[in-house]
């Protein structure tokens, strides 16, 4: 059967030797990209590329464990830490397995990068930032300060965990001798994800200069994990009125 008829019966709108089934069977200009030369985005799905886009923030101390993903290369790959500093306590292995225990607070910024097993392998990389965060944070809501013979002030608490603490909070005015005097105290659940929950303190006091402590500390006792958190006012409180 003539290429012809096979045209007409198979594609009315065909024509033998047209100008434009002569344009889309054309390869490509050999100026624009060469033979050899990959595509600078291709879209058959055999670039190697890195799943794993961003990395969950943790705190410290906490158990850390995150596996990195990636797709279109041949297995096995090889992961590892090109720039850059993981948080101290983290450690990536071959595998993609990114664990440990963080031990600092901050920002940490690095690359890694994922090789194939092909013959030649693919290579690829890409940047991410991890945040170890504080697990309990407090802060003042109302700083402590004089009313009268009174020390009041109040605090605000967050816990970012996924987890409950059992929270123990309390307040002290430190005395020039060195004397203590509880002027806050609290002990209950504070729950997981809870953020600027507000707690409030205050007692009498002989007159006096008083160095005000807050402390507050989380337990999660399953885990045998404790979190803590401490205020202090900067300066002395003078407290003129009183015994």
């Amino acid at each position: 059967m003539s290429a012809a008829l096979v045209c007409a019966i198979g594609m009315a709108s065909c024509q033998l030797g047209s100008p434009r089934l002569k344009e889309e069977l054309t390869e490509p200009d050999a100026s624009a990209q060469t033979q050899n030369s990959p595509p600078s985005n291709p879209t058959d799905g055999t670039q190697l590329v890195i799943d794993t886009i961003s990395l969950p923030g943790t705190y410290p101390r906490a158990t850390y464990a995150w596996k990195m993903h990636a797709r279109n290369g041949t297995i096995p790959y090889h992961w590892k830490v090109e720039k850059g500093e993981l948080p101290p306590g983290l450690r990536l292995e071959d595998d993609g397995t990114l664990h440990g225990y963080p031990e600092k607070l901050g920002e940490y910024r690095f690359t890694i990068s994922v090789t194939d097993s092909g013959k030649p392998p693919q290579a690829v990389q890409r940047e991410y930032v991890l945040n170890v965060i504080a697990a309990m944070s407090m802060r003042w809501k109302t700083p402590a300060h004089v009313v009268g013979n009174r020390i009041e002030g109040s605090v605000q608490v967050s816990n970012t965990t996924p987890e409950d603490f059992d929270f123990t909070f309390i307040t002290l005015a430190v005395g020039e001798n060195g004397r203590a005097t509880a002027i806050g105290y609290q002990r209950f659940l504070l729950k997981k994800g809870t953020t600027d929950f507000e707690i409030p303190f205050g007692d009498t006091v002989p007159h006096g200069a008083y160095v005000v402590h807050v402390d507050g500390v989380g337990e999660v006792t399953e885990k045998n994990q404790i979190h803590r958190a401490r205020l202090q006012t900067p300066r002395a409180l003078q407290v003129a009125v009183g015994p």
